[in-house]
């Protein structure tokens, strides 16, 4: 885990509203263990918001939790796992909010864009939650599989409909992984341009087989809203 995760800074800011209300939502009806592992995954959220990664520990932690430091060490062996977890569990909501925004878009294309550019979001929103995911997909590829179903179902919809022509699935994917996760990085990084999420998400539909005016028309679609959580 390298400190392009805190960025040098003492603090990590808080998540995005339209993440944030999700990843404090109760979890009804999971196990004991699993819904004391869930607490103790946001009460690290809170901690590295007010210490940054380097200034966490597992003490303050389980504090924050209001548990002991062995519970914590029943779950969780290191830091490192700590951080690991916390972004599964931003990848997760992120892609669950994602395909809430999704409801009534049935074009695979627009919906590949959506997702390509809200990914790209959270870097310009939260760079340093967006390096933290970065950098654990690197380690732990567990977390590139909690998103591949969803970017899968697009994928899949957008050859269905015949606006995608890929020679194989796992092409694509490498495509798609590969473009948005470095624009991400560029984006954490103050490195890109004004309206880059827009212009990653044409050269992905461009790469997956549409055409450049087809795919920029799409991709320059307004995104839409993450809707209220129900309930």
């Amino acid at each position: 885990m390298n400190d392009v995760m805190n960025l040098g800074d003492p603090s990590i800011p808080l998540l995005p509203e339209a993440l944030a209300e999700s990843v404090w939502r109760p979890r009804p009806g999971l196990a004991k263990r699993e819904r004391t592992r869930v607490q103790l995954v946001q009460a690290a959220i809170k901690v590295f918001t007010a210490r940054g990664f380097a200034g966490a520990t597992m003490q303050e932690l389980a504090a924050v939790a209001g548990m002991t430091t062995g519970t914590v060490y029943n779950h969780f062996k290191t830091k490192e796992e700590v951080a690991s977890a916390v972004a599964l569990l931003l990848a997760d909501t992120l892609c669950r909010r994602i395909a809430d925004s999704q409801q009534g878009i049935a074009e695979g294309a627009q919906r590949m864009a959506i997702g390509n550019q809200r990914y790209i979001w959270l870097a310009e929103q939260s760079p340093q939650w967006a390096s933290m995911m970065l950098d654990v997909a690197a380690a732990a590829p567990e977390l590139l599989l909690e998103i591949r179903d969803y970017v899968l179902a697009d994928l899949r919809l957008g050859v269905k409909q015949k606006a995608f022509r890929i020679p194989s699935e796992a092409a694509a994917m490498d495509l798609i992984n590969g473009a948005v996760a470095q624009a991400m990085r560029s984006v954490a990084l103050g490195l890109a341009p004004p309206n880059h999420g827009r212009e990653v998400a044409t050269c992905v539909l461009r790469g997956l087989g549409m055409e450049y005016a087809a795919a920029k028309e799409v991709a320059h679609r307004p995104l839409p809203p993450f809707p209220p959580m129900a309930g």
